[in-house]
């Protein structure tokens, strides 16, 4: 096959990829599952905007990466407008300059949404543009340098501004009390998930059975990005070793493949839970000695592991660094009393 037969092939192949991830993500609040209060109060809110014939508050969503907020951005823009493609898709970190934002909010049409994604990473002088164009749908642009600068104030369309952000409490206190509508998405339970991957298995066109969703909603860690990513995995040898559908038995051969254990921990976390009690008697540790330790960098550990162990109680952090407590022993199958006192008399 020449050249350019594999390129265009391997285009169109990314084109199927994207339109089957457009497929996996919900368009309605009717279909996006689970987050229920955020839903119900958004649909108040929408509601009473487009009565009042008012644009929507701006909105901030928090909680953990992988929970929907980019999808439940687009659902609002829909479900307002009838239009997501009044919805614009940005993110902090590409946002460099104070210029860039104004490029960004002189393109805005008159009931437009911008969605900023990571926006606790904006830079603090495109974070104060935004400050009046929030609030009184303007902006301050400065002509000239020196003595002869001035400052010159712009009207703007309304617009909704939508945020996102996994980490709140880096966000300013200016920037957080300009929402008007904030809300946190909490970690999916399995009931949930089961259903987010049953549709979306049917997206896929692969047959799954009940075990077989159960399953892989158990270890997807309360987030449907990583329940999808998970079922694409499980297709795959559902595909090639079986007979392309997924049961219970298929779904447990694949991510015990995969090194994902019952509750979702992966190699990596496993790693921290047993390095911290081998290496240093079950905590406390720092961080930046215990990526080290298992040779990680520290970010992948406090931003990917670290979270979901909390969450199931198996580490605390303390003053003093990370320990791992009874419930992490336990889930390794170990006992903290008996490993406390051997590591007692290997030390004496």
């Amino acid at each position: 096959m020449s050249e350019r037969k594999i390129r265009t092939s391997a285009a169109i192949k990314q084109e199927t990829d994207a339109e089957i991830e457009l497929k996996l993500r919900p368009s309605r609040f009717d279909q996006y599952i689970g987050q229920s209060k955020v839903k119900d109060n958004m649909r108040v809110f929408i509601e009473a905007a487009k009565g009042r014939g008012d644009t929507l508050d701006h909105v901030l969503l928090f909680g953990q990466p992988g929970l929907g907020k980019t999808t439940l951005s687009r659902i609002i823009a829909s479900e307002m407008s009838g239009d997501e493609g009044q919805l614009r898709i940005t993110s902090g970190p590409a946002i460099e300059r104070a210029g860039d934002m104004a490029a960004i909010l002189n393109d805005l049409s008159e009931g437009d949404f911008l969605f900023i994604d990571e926006i606790h990473r904006l830079n603090r002088v495109v974070e104060e543009m935004l400050y009046p164009a929030m609030e009184d749908f303007s902006m301050d642009i400065v002509i000239g340098k020196g003595p002869a600068a001035k400052s010159i104030r712009l009207d703007l369309p309304r617009f909704t501004l939508i945020g996102a952000t996994t980490r709140i409490g880096l966000l300013t206190a200016p920037l957080r009390d300009r929402f008007g509508v904030i809300h946190h998405l909490e970690p999916y339970n399995i009931d949930d998930l089961r259903t987010i991957i049953k549709r979306s298995a049917k997206v896929l066109d692969v047959g799954i059975d009940t075990g077989g969703a159960e399953e892989v909603a158990r270890r997807a860690r309360g987030t449907p990005r990583i329940a999808n990513r998970l079922l694409k995995r499980v297709r795959d040898f559902a595909q090639v070793e079986f007979d392309g559908n997924i049961t219970e038995a298929v779904a447990i051969s694949a991510l015990n493949r995969l090194e994902i254990d019952t509750m979702g921990l992966d190699s990596v976390d496993i790693k921290i839970l047993q390095a911290i009690i081998y290496k240093f008697d079950g905590g406390p540790v720092g961080l930046d000695t215990l990526a080290s330790s298992i040779d990680e960098e520290a970010g992948t550990l406090e931003d990917v592991s670290e979270p979901y162990l909390l969450q199931l109680g198996f580490i605390q952090r303390t003053p003093r660094g990370r320990v791992v407590t009874r419930l992490g022993y336990n889930h390794l199958g170990l006992d903290q009393a008996e490993n406390s006192d051997k590591q007692l008399s290997l030390e004496v």
